[in-house]
């Protein structure tokens, strides 16, 4: 079943303004069946959304923990973590990571999570979720943006295309023995 045309809003705090962002249009709107998506900062009473949404992503057993990583991600400043709600419902998350640089002039903001549930992916709310890390990453004087997708995540790399990012091919992990 295609996405439902949504009306895209986000907040900052307790802001009362909003943005709204047009979709394509969606032979479902005849029905009169429409969401209205808005961005939030994550809360603690996300978590079980949250853990639904990193299983899908292929991260499973987050559960034990998670309540644990939301609370220290909100409150360390230089941490984000975002996610898009269609009424009471999570249907996305975005987890972001403002680095300071030593050698260059400006700093790395990086997407260490975005995912989008699935049943409303292609209607706009990834795209919404990394055009809000853009704005915050440039708030805060970040000059570029990077991430680490999975080479079997295909659909995903045509998402990040689409949304101006170039393949960057070397990426070293080193995972610890002790760990």
């Amino acid at each position: 079943m295609p996405a439902l045309p949504c009306a895209l809003q986000y907040f900052h705090g307790s802001s009362a303004g909003h943005m709204l962002f047009p979709v394509q249009d969606n032979p479902l709107s005849i029905l009169g069946r429409y969401c209205v998506i808005h961005l939030r900062q994550a809360l603690a009473t996300d978590a079980d959304a949250i853990v639904r949404l990193l299983d899908a992503l292929g991260y499973p057993g987050t559960g034990p923990f998670i309540r644990d990583r939301i609370a220290r991600l909100i409150v360390h400043p230089d941490e984000c973590l975002l996610v898009a709600v269609d009424g009471a419902r999570v249907v996305g998350v975005i987890s972001l990571h403002f680095i300071p640089q030593l050698a260059l002039a400006g700093d790395f903001c990086r997407i260490s999570y975005l995912c989008v549930d699935g049943s409303a992916r292609g209607g706009g709310i990834g795209a919404m979720l990394e055009a809000r890390a853009v704005e915050l990453a440039r708030a805060r004087g970040c000059d570029r943006m990077e991430l680490h997708c999975h080479e079997r995540r295909a659909g995903a790399h045509r998402f990040y295309a689409r949304q101006g990012y170039a393949e960057s091919p070397k990426y070293f992990v080193k995972a610890r023995a002790d760990a």
